[in-house]
């Protein structure tokens, strides 16, 4: 009997719901894998799907956000023995797609509210999805630091255009599938694999996005995307990569409010 060969496995980018290869066919290795090693070309189409994904995400209502985010840690912990990165981390990553679904029927109750002004006005605060983050994930841990910076992102109604580690891309990759069949839309999550100082500077000048959430812990990257959100009014945020699930959630509020804006209004009362 002759003895079968298996099939190998090929990565892909996941872009607007798809899996595609890198547009100028370039590819890098990791662990004796191959991986797409995406161009700018990537990173534009990525920014052109999240921005056509972004109305209809932040139009859901809270409840059900916070459904398909539970979902997907359904999803990613029925792959856990196959997502190339210790079983611990895997569960830790569940545990903070779990708690930032609790949280999107929340944000409205603890950042919004009525505000005290003068009388005789009414003055309050609601907040909204900023729109289109970039995530430039960490290194190490690939995957709990990539879903650190993402369920926060989506949790607040956003879509998301993510760099993944560049050392070990394969975890992050791994995740497109089990977003696959989460019930998250195409084009609400894209993940791009490659050269991290390449990708991360053609997202931070993309004058369609609107925040960048910044994990890789490199100095002279994070000064040169300050400069770039600053040439095109984006808001920043600079995390340290997270390794476990308290570092992930102990500042929830505060990663929220990164990628919230709020929108305050004010009422005469009985004019």
């Amino acid at each position: 009997m002759t003895e079968r060969l298996a099939v190998r496995k090929t990565y892909k980018l996941w872009i607007g719901g798809a899996f595609v290869r890198s547009e100028s066919g370039r590819y890098d290795e990791a662990d004796g894998v191959n991986f797409p090693r995406a161009s700018r070309k990537d990173v534009r189409d990525a920014v052109a799907a999240a921005r056509q994904a972004a109305t209809p995400w932040a139009a859901r209502t809270a409840y059900n956000r916070g459904q398909i985010l539970y979902r997907a840690a359904e999803a990613l912990e029925s792959r856990a023995a196959t997502m190339g990165v210790p079983r611990d981390e895997v569960e830790a990553a569940v545990d903070v797609l779990l708690h930032y679904a609790g949280w999107t029927d929340k944000l409205h109750a603890v950042l919004g509210g009525v505000n005290p002004v003068a009388a005789p006005f009414l003055s309050f605060s609601l907040p909204e999805p900023t729109g289109v983050a970039g995530i430039v994930a960490p290194d190490a841990p690939p995957l709990l630091g990539l879903v650190a910076e993402l369920a926060p992102t989506l949790a607040a109604g956003n879509v998301a255009v993510a760099i993944l580690s560049e050392t070990d891309p394969l975890p992050g990759l791994d995740l497109a599938e089990a977003l696959g069949v989460s019930d998250v839309p195409a084009g609400v999550v894209n993940l791009l694999s490659g050269r991290r100082q390449e990708l991360a500077t053609a997202l931070g000048a993309h004058r369609d996005l609107n925040a960048i959430v910044d994990a890789a812990g490199d100095p002279s990257l994070a000064t040169e995307l300050d400069k770039l959100a600053a040439e095109t009014i984006k808001r920043v945020r600079h995390d340290d990569p997270a390794s476990t699930y308290e570092d992930a959630t102990d500042d929830a509020l505060d990663r929220l409010e990164a990628v919230t804006e709020l929108k305050t209004a004010w009422h005469p009362v009985g004019a």
